[in-house]
């Protein structure tokens, strides 16, 4: 079989040539659906992967149908009240909900309806590494070759993010979000787990990659998070026009929660009064407390400029803005540098309770907040199963746990702080000793 894979691969080489990832040709998730491929029912013997990852896909992951809500009617209602035409046909919603690349460079077996496919995320086909890769090639030659390297965090996150946060090209802006487009949370770890994932971390895949660790995805997550909206921040097309900024910048539940429901609270990190839109700030608290086990001092610099960023972006003065993007530019810089302090940092048992108990302690956060510390404790529990940190006893306790926090941030209309400190209390206990 080898010897077969080493002929077709070598064939492909040909026709690829050193074609670069970004102007090669895009062949379609149909190519990778072979039983020979990733599209297996059953693994074929010495197979480093499971081969079923496009099976996965197809059946269970969002991704695939991506295009297909396009076309549904609510999909259909955001384009035409933001004037786009079709939406299945407007670039501005191709860039995310499938993989738009340009017609030249769309194979005989590519689909446009496929949605967000293999190809959006670990790169054109038709660049030199899928030569490699059929052949057997390491982990690292493929990716040396333009496969776009999905296991490191940082670039995950950098793929992740161009979407579900966006770029200065497709960012999901207020005006989007007033047409109907919902609100765009995200967590790396988290929504890597609930892909749902294609791939095992078995022997073969630490040999490969190395050995997952879900703290580290956590937190490289929040740094690139920070990152990338210090970004949006920065650039001046998201730059207040008139007596407005880009809301989609700030906090949706600063403004859009039931007002007989009594969600505002006191928080030492904005030093905001009530009534005050705040700037979303949930990834860079959860980065301060990730940051306080790798570097304690960047972590208290993270935490100085992000007071300082709501400060500005509340001061009565017309040129506020400059004071906020002169914050921006420093957490930019802090993201940046505790996202590969976070890379190298070997989280261990030590590191996974104190960031679990300074979570809790962090408390009575709004809603976005509580969303992001429910869903860093369940990182949290899963390097402690993964590693093995904590017995089985211990596992399920936490589990169970953590089923109160996702309760309690179920409903952002009708969230309750008290309730969600409450569940924060009962993770604490279920914590190993």
């Amino acid at each position: 079989m080898r010897g077969v894979l080493a002929i077709v691969a070598a064939a492909l080489l040909l026709t690829a040539g050193a074609a670069r990832a970004d102007d090669a040709r895009h062949i379609g998730v149909a190519s990778c659906a072979g039983d020979n491929c990733h599209g297996a029912a059953k693994r074929f013997p010495n197979s480093t992967v499971a081969q079923d990852e496009y099976l996965i896909w197809k059946q269970k992951d969002k991704h695939r149908l991506a295009y297909q809500v396009l076309t549904e009617p609510r999909g259909e209602r955001i384009a035409q009240l933001l004037g786009l035409g079709k939406a299945e046909e407007a670039p501005l919603c191709l860039s995310c909900h499938a993989d738009n690349v340009a017609p030249a460079l769309r194979g005989p077996r590519f689909d446009i309806s496929d949605g967000v496919g293999c190809e959006s995320c670990h790169g054109a086909g038709g660049a030199a590494w899928l030569g490699l890769h059929i052949s057997g090639a390491s982990h690292k030659e493929n990716v040396h070759a333009g496969l776009y390297d999905t296991a490191d965090p940082t670039d995950r996150a950098e793929k992740c993010l161009s979407c579900h946060l966006g770029t200065s090209e497709n960012f999901v802006s207020h005006r989007i979000m007033g047409a109907g487009h919902p609100p765009m949370p995200f967590e790396l770890d988290t929504y890597g787990a609930i892909q749902p994932a294609h791939y095992k971390v078995d022997k073969s895949y630490v040999e490969r990659k190395g050995r997952p660790n879900d703290i580290q995805i956590w937190a490289v997550g929040q740094a690139m998070d920070l990152k990338r909206r210090m970004e949006l921040i920065l650039d001046p097309a998201y730059a207040p026009k008139g007596v407005t900024p880009e809301l989609a910048l700030f906090d949706c539940q600063a403004c859009h929660h039931g007002v007989n429901e009594l969600q505002w609270q006191r928080r030492a990190s904005t030093g905001l009064e009530p009534g005050k839109i705040r700037l979303y700030d949930a990834t860079a608290v959860m980065l301060a407390i990730a940051a306080s086990r790798v570097a304690p001092d960047q972590a208290k610099a993270l935490r100085e400029h992000l007071l300082a960023l709501h400060q500005a972006s509340a001061a009565p003065r017309p040129d506020y803005w400059e004071g906020v993007k002169t914050e921006a530019k420093a957490l930019h810089g802090l993201a940046q540098g505790l996202a590969t302090a976070i890379l190298a940092h070997d989280f261990d048992r030590a590191d996974a309770l104190a960031i679990a108990k300074a979570i809790v302690a962090e408390g009575d956060l709004d809603y976005s907040g509580a969303q992001q510390e429910t869903m860093a404790l369940e990182s949290v529990a899963a390097a402690m199963t993964a590693l093995h940190f904590a017995d089985d006893a211990q596992v399920n306790a936490i589990n169970a746990s953590l089923g109160a926090l996702y309760t309690a941030v179920a409903n952002d209309q009708t969230y309750r702080p008290e309730k969600f400190v409450a569940a924060l209390r009962g993770v604490e206990a279920s914590l190993p000793r």
